[in-house]
């Protein structure tokens, strides 16, 4: 029996191929309930802390609904409305908010940071995005896959772009549960050599874990692509460099063809139509973009209902 009540949820690799299946099959079991219209309130009583740093549509909305769905509260807490803007140690924030609320979710820039709310607070943490990761929206991602192909062990994804915190958390999430990735960038623009390191370790297979130059090489025998802005919050300075030289790092019809027949195409939102990725492609039959965007909402309750409830 599973048990992750009381974790913390930093990356994915937190957590092994079995517990990963279990947050999958909550989430689908949720998502039946909520499509059926049966109440699910897992989580009544219980209320999540929610502190944003960096602005948010998908990531904000999709936990309040979800803890509303599971019968508890969210509360969204602007970096603008609390003393942590004004100098109050991390570790004060921590232990006070964990006297107050059963879940701590952050969407911060440093990592560091939500590493260290997690060793002060004494209740479960959410990592809802940092500039190194992003394990809430993997989830998500995971079960898009699954629904989509039946499967996910075995696939070859495919990511074009940018080495950013996406590329690092399915980096993670495809090793541990058995899928081979390929990473596509510019030089110098690749993804941290310790997490592909990482990702070698948890796979079972890790050469099938690569970084390579050249997108068609990537997304050749391709069932999943995947592809991330190029310019992530705080680089908004690098943008004009940025399209520069990642002009030929596009997902487009041209590209999508050289992949698997059957191959589905995600992209994390927002999406920059003309840049990574082409608006004939992302309005396209293959794109399940706003299927993957809605599973945000039953993959979070299934974190939510499994940590807290």
């Amino acid at each position: 029996m599973i048990n992750l009540k009381g974790r913390d949820y930093l990356t994915l690799a937190d957590f092994n191929r079995e517990e990963i299946w279990y947050l999958l099959e909550l989430a689908r079991d949720l998502k039946k309930k909520q499509k059926a219209g049966i109440s699910h309130e897992l989580l009544k009583g219980k209320t999540l802390a929610m502190i944003f740093q960096k602005a948010s549509t998908r990531t904000r909305v999709s936990f309040e609904a979800a803890m509303f769905h599971l019968g508890g509260l969210g509360m969204f807490l602007n970096k603008n409305e609390l003393q942590m803007g004004r100098g109050e140690p991390i570790e004060d924030t921590a232990r006070v908010l964990a006297r107050y609320v059963d879940g701590i979710l952050i969407r911060t820039y440093s990592h560091q940071e939500v590493l260290d709310l997690a060793k002060y607070a004494e209740v479960p943490v959410i990592n809802g995005l940092t500039d190194d990761f992003h394990p809430t929206q993997v989830l998500a991602d995971l079960l898009t896959i699954w629904e989509q192909q039946g499967t996910i062990a075995g696939l070859k994804m495919a990511y074009i772009g940018d080495g950013n915190n996406m590329a690092h958390s399915l980096l993670l999430a495809g090793a541990i549960m058995g899928m081979e990735v390929t990473v596509a960038c510019p030089q110098g623009y690749e993804p941290s050599s310790l997490v592909v390191e990482k990702a070698r370790t948890l796979a079972e297979k890790p050469e099938k874990i690569r970084v390579v130059r050249e997108p068609e090489e990537a997304v050749k025998g391709a069932q999943v692509l995947y592809t991330d802005v190029w310019a992530s919050m705080g680089q908004e300075g690098e943008a004009v460099e940025r399209r520069k030289v990642f002009a030929n790092y596009q997902i487009n019809q041209k590209l999508l063809s050289l992949a698997e027949k059957e191959a589905i195409v995600l992209h994390c939102l927002p999406a920059h139509r003309g840049e990574e990725i082409t608006a004939e492609v992302i309005e396209g039959p293959q794109s399940v973009v706003f299927d993957e965007a809605e599973n945000r909402l039953h993959a979070h309750k299934a974190i939510l209902a499994a940590l807290l409830a």
